[in-house]
């Protein structure tokens, strides 16, 4: 009795991870990133790698993700006791087979093509309505078409910008926009695009990618 009930926690943990990364889907991350980060917050191996990022800085993502914390500590914990009480009759092992059966059909729910259409419209509408603009991470706050694109573009002593100024760089019809200059601890925004650019800076692009590119990327790809 005692291993089966060990065996439906872990179909139970299973559909946990299933459902959530369904949920992390909808909200615009891609499935392989969703799969991995869930697994990784609910074993708590602590990746630290930039597609955590993507979890920290959404707000929705963020508070599944505490969810996930929470309940991967939790589990541990059941885990631990199932097994040092293997011996015992003690388990609640139908109750909890019904967990595992509402969260099989959660899944098959969250898998309906209904569901798949109105979620992320749903979700997305729910980062408009309950968080401000500044809680939004990069990738809903301006990419928000296919051709957007942001650009950390460097200066270096290669760099045929070097002691240029952006306005005599970037014509007025080019969908280019300066974000700011980065400069050490210095961020230039007011003087952008009249400040002589010099070794070492950092400049934050936002605009179209094509255009960005075909101005700005083929030095990257040199310096690569």
């Amino acid at each position: 009795m005692g291993i089966l009930f060990i065996l439906i926690y872990l179909g139970i943990v299973l559909a946990v991870i299933e459902i959530n990364t369904l949920i992390f889907t909808y909200t615009g991350l891609d499935k392989h990133v969703s799969r991995f980060q869930v697994i990784s917050m609910l074993t708590g191996t602590g990746f630290t790698t930039g597609e955590s990022e993507l979890i920290i800085d959404h707000p929705i993502r963020r508070r599944f993700g505490a969810f996930l914390i929470l309940f991967g500590a939790f589990s541990l914990a059941v885990i631990i006791s199932a097994i040092s009480n293997i011996l015992s009759d003690e388990f609640y092992t139908a109750k909890i087979s019904f967990v595992a059966v509402a969260l099989v059909i959660i899944i098959i729910i969250l898998r309906l093509p209904k569901v798949r259409d109105y979620l992320p419209g749903k979700l997305e509408d729910e980062l408009e309505e309950h968080y401000d603009f500044r809680d939004l991470p990069i990738r809903e706050a301006l990419l928000t078409d296919d051709s957007d694109h942001v650009l950390d573009y460097f200066i270096d002593e290669t760099c045929e910008f070097k002691d240029k100024e952006l306005g005599d760089v970037i014509n007025n019809d080019e969908d280019i926009n300066v974000l700011y200059i980065q400069r050490g601890d210095l961020k230039i925004r007011k003087e952008r695009l009249v400040t002589e650019l010099q070794e070492g800076d950092h400049i934050i692009l936002y605009g179209d990618e094509q255009t960005i590119e075909s101005k700005f990327g083929k030095n990257n790809e040199e310096k690569e």
